[in-house]
């Protein structure tokens, strides 16, 4: 049976998740709270799945990574060292009707259809005096100025100003914690330390469903190197990847991505070797969850939108249906946060190489944003068969369940025995699996399909006399008999296909 790739809006995105048990909005039976999700019994499968396997190919597999798992708060003097007090911010504007705030920013590039971001001040200003550009319920805007996205904690009984803060993000708590991880862990450059955490920030106009959010998970590396080292993991299979790239200057003149070969990147020092390989890495990572090639670009960061602690910046861009946005950050920090917490500190955060020479390590940071993975995860998902059914066609490994365990009839008990066995035996042999036995099979059939489920198992009336099964592909709804007895390695064999 032929399946066609189904386009949702962002709105239609959320509604189906809801229905279905993946994400509802927080707080809604209240009226809801902006920017703030829960994960619902679909997603939260699906989400411990991607997480397993960010952390199964950057953190178990490999020699070189080491994980912590940090805490949410920390200390007000951490995010003044790191520049978050002053730098972390966003240019808001006022309804001067309303007196609602709102991104200045998001303003002026859905009036005018262009890119806003590096824009100062001035620029944004400036653009909505000129174009007379007005507040979502048509009003006149006041001044643009700067909104810090920190959220200021007071810990404590009797404190008169806050003295910590929730993290804006997951990669200083690695750096804090870097002299520790060189005292304990017996490590030695180049090495990485990864971490899955949320992070928080009090975004002025969270929009777009999951792309925006003030509540957010990160899956963040930073990977520390001496520059004065080769690289041997940037190999020429690296360098001879070519990838969809978009220049800074590109941008400037309106001119489109152009394939490029990574290695000329590194060859006119837009990117150092270490940069480089981990921009194939997270490339190829997300291929491998299922997403379409055409669907992402990789982008410069010009200079005027680069982080305060960047040196140089790109985003492997995904293709929502707003268009293209920022899925994965790439970010050259330098030596930049060790050596601002060296001096706030007064904590050394040197490295003692083998010829006893001390240097602070440079840094390179993937950081993968699991929110907005989950929703172009879903984007891509969505099928629809020749009788408009949507199935959603997950890789076996991120779907919320690899398999369905289901009796025939509910109220025949000898196939309930049967079918509660069977999936107490794939739960032994390490299988996500999902039982149910309310409702048609037919109508079962479309619930798994709708929540992305590879494969459902019917126990029926031949199961009692041969112990047998029927297996049945979500994607061609093809059934085959098989031995019970077979089970677990001919479903591991369908997965590990299914996979590919």
């Amino acid at each position: 049976m032929a399946l066609r790739w189904k386009p949702l809006s962002v709105e239609e995105l959320a509604t189906f998740a809801k229905r279905k048990g993946f994400v509802y909005r927080n707080s809604e039976i209240y009226g809801g709270l902006a920017g703030v999700y829960d994960y619902g019994w679909l997603g939260v499968e699906m989400r411990r799945r991607i997480i397993n396997a960010w952390w199964d190919a950057f953190v178990t597999r490999r020699k070189d990574m080491i994980g912590i798992d940090g805490a949410t708060i920390s200390a007000r003097k951490v995010w003044e060292a790191s520049g978050h007090t002053t730098s972390f911010t966003d240019p808001i504007v006022q309804d001067l009707v309303t007196k609602k705030y709102y991104r200045a920013d998001h303003l002026v590039e859905d009036a005018l259809g262009i890119p806003t971001d590096g824009l100062s001040l001035e620029e944004l200003d400036r653009l909505i005096r000129e174009h007379d550009v007005k507040s979502p319920e048509g009003n006149p805007l006041g001044r643009v100025s700067t909104f810090n996205l920190m959220f200021p904690l007071t810990l404590g009984a009797m404190q008169a100003e806050p003295n910590a803060y929730l993290r804006g993000e997951t990669a200083q708590i690695i750096f804090i914690n870097f002299k520790n991880i060189l005292d304990t862990g017996r490590v030695k450059l180049p090495f990485g330390i990864a971490q899955v955490g949320r992070a928080y920030r009090n975004e002025i106009s969270p929009r777009d469903w999951l792309f925006r959010q003030r509540e957010f998970t990160q899956m963040e590396i930073e990977y520390f190197y001496n520059p004065k080292e080769d690289f041997p993991l940037f190999t020429r299979d690296y360098a001879d990847r070519e990838l969809p790239f978009l220049f800074a200057k590109a941008q400037e003149v309106g001119r489109p991505a152009e394939m490029v070969r990574v290695g000329r990147l590194v060859d006119e020092g837009m990117l150092n070797p270490v940069h480089a390989y981990w921009l194939v890495e997270a490339w190829d990572w997300f291929i491998s969850l299922g997403i379409r090639e055409e669907k992402l670009r990789v982008r410069e960061h010009t200079r005027e939108e680069l982080s305060h602690y960047s040196r140089a910046t790109v985003d492997i861009e995904y293709e929502y249906p707003f268009g293209f946005k920022e899925l994965f950050g790439l970010a050259d920090r330098g030596s930049y946060d060790l050596e601002q917490h060296s001096k706030a500190s007064g904590v050394s955060m040197h490295v003692t190489l083998p010829s006893g020479e001390k240097i602070i390590p440079r840094v390179i940071e993937p950081s993968f944003g699991f929110d907005r993975l989950f929703m172009s995860l879903l984007a891509e998902a969505v099928h629809e068969d020749e009788k408009g059914n949507t199935i959603l066609r997950f890789k076996p490994h991120i779907a919320p369940y690899e398999a369905a365990v289901f009796p025939l009839l509910s109220n025949k008990p000898e196939l309930v025995e049967t079918a509660t066995r069977v999936f107490h035996q794939l739960l032994d042999e390490g299988f996500t699996v999902f039982y149910d036995q309310s409702g048609s099979i037919g109508r079962r059939y479309a619930r798994q399909d709708e929540a992305g489920t590879p494969y459902c198992l019917t126990i029926d009336f031949q199961t009692l006399e041969d112990d047998t099964l029927t297996i049945r592909d979500r994607d061609t709804k093809e059934q085959e008999r098989i031995p019970i007895r077979d089970l677990p390695l001919i479903l591991r064999e369908k997965l590990r296909a299914k996979r590919k």
